[in-house]
């Protein structure tokens, strides 16, 4: 029997960077973004608030750029606060390493299992899709589909019961798939 789970995420995941004003490590991203335009140039910039003091936190997407050389629909997103172009800038990785930043998903994702309750004498295969690259622990997933703790979950993957093509142990953020046997 074939399930398929999705990872899906609820909100922006937090920004791991220092606030300026207070020290403190945890910004939040809204969705905001800033423009400015210097003749044939332009700069923007996703605004991110501090966790603690609500300081603005400017994390650069265009720098110094010229004008023509960026999309139109680009342009128009940025204007517009295009709450998906945040999630995807968020998610490139060139935006974080110039940033210097990292993402917290801690509580910004869901597993949708589809709702249907498997018996457990039979063989389920599942597959994990995942709606953005959110990393996550396999064992977390599969704890959290199948209604187990985790040291469970841990102890069904040493016996053998839990196999999969990717290793159960570190964090993935790409699809995959696992069998559980009884």
């Amino acid at each position: 029997m074939l399930e398929t789970w999705v990872v899906m995420p609820t909100r922006l995941p937090l920004v791991l960077r220092r606030c300026h004003g207070c020290a403190a490590e945890r910004l939040r991203a809204n969705g905001k973004f800033r423009v400015n335009a210097h003749h044939k140039r332009i700069d923007a910039w996703l605004l991110a608030l501090c966790t603690a003091c609500g300081e603005t936190a400017k994390l650069t997407v265009l720098e110094r750029t010229n004008v023509r050389s960026v999309r139109p629909e680009l342009l128009d997103r940025l204007h517009a606060n295009d709450l998906g172009l945040a999630a995807e800038l968020l998610r490139d990785p060139l935006v974080r390493r110039r940033n210097r930043i990292a993402l917290d998903w801690t509580g910004a994702w869901r597993l949708d299992t589809g709702g249907t309750a498997r018996p457990e004498r039979e063989v389920i295969d599942v597959a994990v899709r995942f709606a953005a690259g959110i990393p996550v622990r396999p064992v977390r997933l599969i704890a959290e589909g199948r209604g187990l703790p985790r040291a469970e979950v841990e102890r069904l993957v040493t016996d053998g019961k839990v196999v999969s093509a990717v290793r159960l142990t570190g964090k993935v953020c790409a699809d995959f798939t696992f069998m559980l046997k009884p």
